[in-house]
């Protein structure tokens, strides 16, 4: 009787180290990405291969996403309690449901990825050439739904919008049933290099350069579970681990996500993360500052910019957008190598 207990005692005690005992304790956590799962998403899944939400108290599941908005709608209805989001379709939903609004807790995304993309044989070289031109985008697409505040940055009165599905986006340009796209620079300029064009034929027009200093994609947290702080901050700290490993080895990411889509192109997708690290994330303010936080007078500025594109009766206050209150220390968030 001794023995079996003993030997009981070791299994329970070799079950708690690996954090497989305690399943009741850990929170169920419902994410959502807002695409597919590719390489510059691919942080959350290594978080979550190697157990760091768990370490944490964490039970969670992830599924990929159909577009931002979808993702803050997922997250705000309580379907999912957690989501990667554009941050300024957080900002849109939060102007139009106060009292409902879904908070963004981590900052992924210093700079945004957003842009306009042309081909140099069609002789567009510079935004004015996009006056009165064939746009084509799907309605859902980040880019697009910036694209009139680009629009008026840079002083191009009309366009034509062709509605299309994100696999024919990048397809019609090549085809030239449409003169200009948009999309998320690691996805389009890919996406066109996969379609056998070169990156020198390729013009890219990011709204970064030309007047649009928003911010990207963050981390977003339903009312109920910013109410968990614990969990919010768990899951936040799990991240940045998960980010750390992809950032000191991009061909981690790369695996974890071909593990989720096995029909993923590896080279394509670790060029798509780098670029997007290069881009997005590991910008000047991240190297010093940390990944997950803004600047307040940027963002509050970012947040006007965007309640004007979106014409938004008013603009949120820009702490019912964003908190730094779940974030770890600086120290912690230090990523960049």
């Amino acid at each position: 009787m001794g023995k079996g207990m003993k030997a009981l005692g070791i299994v329970v005690a070799m079950a708690m180290a690996s954090g497989a005992l305690p399943a009741e304790a850990q929170t169920p956590i419902k994410f959502t990405l807002d695409w597919v799962f590719q390489g510059p998403t691919s942080p959350f899944l290594v978080a979550l291969e190697k157990g760091y939400y768990k370490a944490e108290g964490l039970d969670v599941t992830m599924d990929p996403g159909q577009g931002s908005a979808g993702a803050v709608q997922r997250v705000a209805t309580g379907a999912y309690q957690i989501g990667f989001a554009d941050v300024n379709s957080t900002i849109e939903y939060n102007a139009k449901n106060p009292g409902k609004e879904v908070l963004c807790v981590f900052m992924a995304y210093d700079f945004a990825p957003f842009g306009v993309y042309a081909l140099k044989k069609s002789g567009i070289k510079v935004p004015k050439d996009l006056e009165g031109k064939k746009l084509g985008a799907p309605v859902f697409d980040a880019s697009f739904r910036l694209f009139p505040a680009f629009a008026r940055k840079n002083g191009i009165t009309k366009w034509e919008h062709v509605n299309l599905t994100p696999q024919l986006r990048e397809q019609s340009l090549v085809q030239g049933s449409v003169d200009f796209i948009s999309g998320h620079y690691f996805s389009s300029m890919l996406d066109l290099k996969a379609r056998g064009v070169k990156y020198d034929d390729i013009v890219a027009m990011r709204y970064v350069d030309y007047g649009l200093d928003v911010y990207g994609n963050g981390i977003v947290v339903s009312q109920e579970i910013a109410k968990n702080e614990k969990a919010v901050k768990g899951f936040v700290a799990a991240t940045i681990k998960g980010w750390r490993d992809v950032i000191k080895d991009n061909k981690l990411g790369v695996a974890a996500a071909k593990k989720r889509d096995p029909l993923i192109d590896d080279a394509l997708e670790l060029e798509r993360l780098q670029l997007s690290l290069q881009t997005n994330i590991l910008t000047p303010y991240v190297k010093q500052n940390g990944m997950g936080d803004v600047e307040p007078e940027r963002f509050a500025r970012s947040v006007k910019l965007v309640s004007d594109a979106f014409a938004l009766p008013q603009a949120p206050a820009p702490d019912k957008v964003f908190t730094n209150k779940f974030l770890p220390p600086k120290a912690d968030r230090m990523v960049a190598q």
